[in-house]
Parts: structure tokens; C-alpha cells; sequence
């Protein structure tokens, strides 16, 4: 099992950015998929959680109505679209499935 995370970068307050989970060696189709972040000095939050079972995804308080998770099966792929972004959502940023984590990338957001 890999996963793979991308798209982190810079960008200002206010401003959008999309994260990208490629996932290798099980069928994403029918797994949860989650995303955490870690801020600088703070603990792993989980802020996202996708469950296409039971076509329930849950999000943390502090992402609710900016971020959206989605995914594309045939892509084996998962996206996390970021809207309104704000200081504290700076972190790195990983995604998660079967147990795995992958490696994390980096979002910063300048005030």
C-alpha cells in the first residue's frame, strides 16, 4: 500500500488550492480515505474522511465549508480542493487509507 500526496505549495490568505492522494497497491473504490494535517507545534488533526460505503464523508470544524475531499476510482486518486484558506491552515498535509499513511506535502498560507 502507497500513498502518495502532492499539490501543497504557497499561497495567500484567502486564496485556493487542490492536494492530490495518488494511492497504489489496493482498489480505492470501496476504502476510506482521510486526510490529516500537522501544524507547526500541534498535533496530528484529522480534518477529513471520505466513506464511499456508506456515502458519509465527515470534516473537523476547522475545514467544514472551505475544504471538500472527493476522489476519481479510475485515477486511484483522491483530491482535497481548499478554499478560504487561512494562516492556520498552514501544515503538512497527508492523506490515509487501510492503516497507511503517505508522505505529507507542505501548505503554506501567508496572512
Amino acid at each position: 500500500v502507497q500513498l502518495q500526496a502532492s499539490g501543497g505549495g504557497l499561497v495567500q490568505a484567502g486564496g485556493s488550492l487542490t492536494l492530490s492522494c495518488l494511492v497504489s497497491g489496493f482498489t480505492l473504490d470501496y476504502y476510506a480515505i482521510s486526510w490529516f494535517r500537522r501544524a507547526p507545534g500541534k498535533e496530528l488533526e484529522g480534518i477529513a474522511c471520505h466513506k464511499p460505503t456508506i456515502r458519509h464523508t465527515y470534516y473537523a470544524d476547522s475545514v467544514k465549508g472551505r475544504f471538500t475531499i472527493s476522489r476519481d476510482n479510475a485515477k486511484n486518486t483522491v483530491y482535497q480542493q481548499m478554499t478560504s484558506l487561512k494562516s492556520e491552515d498552514t501544515a503538512v498535509y497527508f492523506c490515509s487509507a487501510v492503516g497507511s499513511y503517505g508522505q505529507g506535502t507542505q501548505v503554506t498560507v501567508s496572512s
